[in-house]
């Protein structure tokens, strides 16, 4: 059912809270706080609200009283107002500054791209440490705005706002550690430096289900742009197409976490060379490679791996780094090719009177099948036929093959063991 329009934040607030629908509840964690109301308040007593509030999908249009979003909401530290109906800045501040512990803010999925943020409105938002506004359509300015006023926010995400271009603030935000921008535009690397430029700290940059292409950018210039960078996540990055790209990667100072899954340039390969190849050759001082931890085992045998794909290949095909891994390893020999199948079928001796007749059978038959095979060359017939098997290194003399339905592989067949037939006495 789609919700009401024009609700308030208040409204909406009292609803969910209520004692009907959020009775108290007690023990450890459960975070439940009843604050004092002001004198003469209808609602005092009445509600009882935890630390964090998730008021999404609720049609909040507006703030309402905020002489009560201050009474109620004075311990609140994380607020949810995603997928509701704010389309104006100044509703939004009137929210946030009456909740003067709030960390935590997530205005994903409301049309506030409708309003301009001004920053008198922004200054109530001083405190916040994470802010979602995925999916809010959220301009460069707005972002510039929010950047300027906010000198403690940690992490922010911007995805889904169909960004193409970056704009670049004319302040440095030093506080950043986190920026999540997935799922927009942004296809040139120029755009992706001006991140850099805005966020000098930034410790993880989460780029997935981007159109990013190839990385232009020197070394050193690399290393300037994200001096702090640990953690980088470029999955689905459709216009990357050649191992230089994730060589670059390495220019990052301190990079440690690399996600690269569903990129072209890795799809013709298996997830075993995927993997050592990115280990051994692209990404040599990381130890996390798409959430998975890179220990001084796997690193060794992807290293050792990368020599042996490479030796075949012509030396003006050969990375540099295969000369690296010949002079810490030297020369390997290639590894030998074991199959491990079972067998299908053995060549056996079949012993009948005084004749002897190498055959070929199959070890998925059953000795039924057997019987059935060799009636033409014994010229006899099945229910008249016994049949022995005699294993060439077993001390105890043939064997009895008696069970009709027991298939020959059971038996431990190899090439050159013998099967003897006689006729059934009658």
């Amino acid at each position: 059912m789609d919700q009401p329009s024009g609700r308030s934040f208040m409204q909406v607030l009292c609803e969910k809270y209520s004692p009907e629908n959020f009775p108290y509840r007690r023990g450890p964690g459960m975070g439940v706080h009843v604050p004092a109301t002001p004198q003469g308040s209808p609602m005092k007593d009445r509600l009882n609200l935890p630390s964090v509030l998730v008021l999404n999908s609720c049609g909040i249009t507006c703030a309402g009283d905020e002489n009560e979003i201050a009474a109620f909401c004075a311990h609140v530290s994380e607020l949810d107002l995603s997928d509701n109906k704010l389309e104006d800045w100044h509703e939004v501040s009137k929210i946030v500054s009456n909740v003067p512990h709030l960390e935590f803010l997530n205005l994903s999925s409301n049309p506030l791209s409708l309003s301009v943020l001004e920053r008198r409105c922004a200054g109530s938002f001083a405190g916040v440490r994470k802010l979602v506004l995925n999916n809010s359509k959220a301009s460069w300015e707005t972002v510039h705005t929010i950047l300027q006023e906010l000198p403690d926010l940690e992490e922010l995400f911007l995805c889904l706002n169909d960004y193409e271009t970056v704009s670049c603030s004319p302040v440095c935000c030093q506080s950043l550690k986190l920026l999540h921008i997935t799922d927009n535009n942004l296809q040139d690397w120029t755009e992706i430096r001006k991140l850099g430029i805005m966020f000098p700290s930034l410790d993880t940059l989460i780029l997935a289900n981007n159109n990013l292409t190839t990385i232009q950018e020197s070394e050193d210039s690399l290393a300037r742009l994200f001096p702090n960078l640990r953690s980088i996540n470029l999955h689905k990055s459709a216009g990357l197409h050649c191992w230089e790209d994730i060589d670059k990667l390495n220019s990052f100072p301190k990079l440690e976490e690399v996600k690269l899954l569903g990129i072209p340039l890795l799809q013709s390969y298996t997830t075993e060379e995927r993997r050592k190849l990115l280990i051994a050759s692209r990404l040599p001082s990381i130890i996390k490679l798409n959430g998975s931890i890179v220990g001084d085992g796997e690193r060794e045998d992807s290293e050792r791996f990368f020599i042996r794909y490479y030796m075949e290949f012509p030396e003006e095909e050969v990375p540099f780094r295969y000369h690296e891994l010949i002079t810490k390893y030297g020369k390997l020999e290639p590894l030998a090719v074991v199959d491990l199948r079972p067998q299908s079928s053995v060549k056996v001796e079949v012993h009948f009177q005084d004749k002897v007749e190498e055959m070929s059978i199959r070890l998925d038959q059953t000795v039924a099948e057997l019987k059935k095979h060799l009636k033409t060359v014994v010229q006899l017939s099945t229910s008249n036929m016994l049949l022995f098997y005699l294993d060439q290194e077993a001390p105890f003399g043939p064997e009895e093959m008696k069970y009709s339905s027991r298939a020959l592989h059971s038996y431990g067949i190899r090439d050159g063991d013998k099967i003897y037939v006689e006729p059934r006495m009658k």
